[in-house]
């Protein structure tokens, strides 16, 4: 079994590969791959983004042109092919730039921008941005005609289906094209154009409205490229809701800054005050210290004069000397003792 798989292998890497899409240039090509993808109707052919099969040596080559600015696969700074000038068009191959086709001229699907434009292209143009035409001139059944008929007069119409895929599921999405002008559409039945109508009425298609938008309840709603217009008076509650909130915001903290700062200022306000209080009790102590002192001065002072005032000479009584009665009337004579020893005479006094 493993040698057949391995034989298998190799024949397979020998053999040439032609996948669509993916040869490169100077490899084999044929135009009869040449295709539209179903259900997106992308142009593909055997040949890779830069190329395009030659019909006539059957082979890629470089693309001769580009239909769009930035077209896909090309690196950043990558030579690109030259855009083609506004009386020319670059077909899906984008092999080279051609003339625009004239009104009845077989086209490409949906390549209004390869039919020329009638004389009052800037009237009939479609400014929407809804792809009806491109400059008056519309491809229609892979034929070039001019969206230039009127109401009640017969049209073209030409209905794609294209797959449309959702987040779960996948659907298809029909849009239908016609050569009727702006604000008029073809009707599918009657084949005549008639006129688009107005918001909230009831339609079956997206064609049949002016904003090209018929909603899931069956009329017409707000064009959904539209952006959404309010009334001023909203706009008015809005800027009156933003300057409020911001005042709010500044007028809360603020006073939120000022309780805070009031506590603060009340702390240090009692801080002081008790400061002050001590410092007031301190004097009040030194102011009673010395009015007793004081006052213990004053009257020891006062005792003092009240003693001078009794003795005349400034002493008190206590520190008066003893008085003696009277003198001795007898002079003193020495007094011998048994041992005849006058060392311990005495005078004899009589109080």
């Amino acid at each position: 079994m493993l040698p057949f798989l391995t034989t298998l292998l190799l024949l397979l890497l020998s053999s040439p590969l032609v996948i669509a899409g993916e040869v490169h240039e100077g490899g084999a090509c044929s135009v009869s791959n040449n295709k539209l993808q179903i259900g997106t109707y992308e142009f593909t052919s055997d040949c890779d983004f830069f190329t395009y099969c030659n019909q006539n040596t059957g082979k890629c080559e470089q693309k001769g042109c580009r239909r769009h600015d930035f077209p896909l696969g090309y690196r950043p700074g990558a030579k690109l092919p030259p855009r083609c000038d506004a009386d020319k068009f670059c077909p899906d191959e984008e092999d080279a730039c051609q003339d625009k086709l004239p009104v009845g001229s077989d086209c490409q699907l949906n390549r209004d921008d390869e039919c020329q434009p009638p004389p009052n292209a800037k009237e009939l143009a479609d400014q929407s941005g809804h792809g009806l035409n491109v400059n008056g001139a519309v491809c229609l059944n892979f034929q070039c005609m001019w969206a230039n008929v009127t109401l009640g007069l017969p049209c073209a119409v030409e209905n794609t289906a294209y797959i449309s895929y959702g987040a779960h599921d996948e659907y298809i999405d029909v849009v239908s094209r016609d050569n009727c002008r702006i604000g008029l559409y073809c009707d599918t039945t009657q084949k005549v154009c008639i006129q688009q109508k107005n918001l909230a009425t009831q339609c079956d298609a997206d064609k049949e409205c002016l904003s090209y938008n018929c909603g899931a309840n069956g009329t017409c709603g707000k064009d959904v490229s539209e952006s959404n217009k309010l009334p001023i008076w909203m706009y008015v509650i809005v800027g009156i809701g933003i300057f409020g909130g911001m005042f709010g915001t500044l007028f809360g903290l603020f006073s939120l800054h000022g309780k805070q700062r009031e506590v603060e200022r009340e702390k240090r306000m009692q801080y002081w005050r008790e400061q002050t209080a001590f410092r007031q009790n301190i004097l009040q102590v030194k102011e009673s210290a010395r009015q007793s002192f004081l006052s213990q001065g004053s009257v020891s002072g006062q005792s003092s004069m009240l003693h001078m005032s009794r003795d005349p000479d400034g002493l008190s009584d206590e520190y008066h000397p003893p008085k003696f009665s009277s003198k001795s009337s007898h002079p003193r004579q020495p007094v011998l003792d048994d041992r005849g020893d006058t060392s311990r005479v005495g005078h004899t006094s009589h109080f």
